[in-house]
């Protein structure tokens, strides 16, 4: 998918379930975890979705 398609409230959602699963996991800080679900909240495009989550591990969807 085009990075700059216009994100989905779904699309937010499913990216703060995966930051929550890396949270729980000890792969986020606290500070992380908010920094990043108040970024996808705001998150415009599916491409700024992808950058909160490309150093996290794929199995986490």
């Amino acid at each position: 998918m085009p990075r700059e398609l216009r994100a989905s409230d779904a699309e937010r959602q499913a990216v703060t379930r995966r930051l929550e699963r890396a949270f729980r996991d000890g792969r986020l800080t606290v500070v992380e975890f908010d920094e990043r679900t108040q970024a996808a909240y705001a998150a415009r495009t599916r491409g700024e979705l992808d950058d909160l989550t490309e150093d996290l591990p794929p199995d986490l969807w």
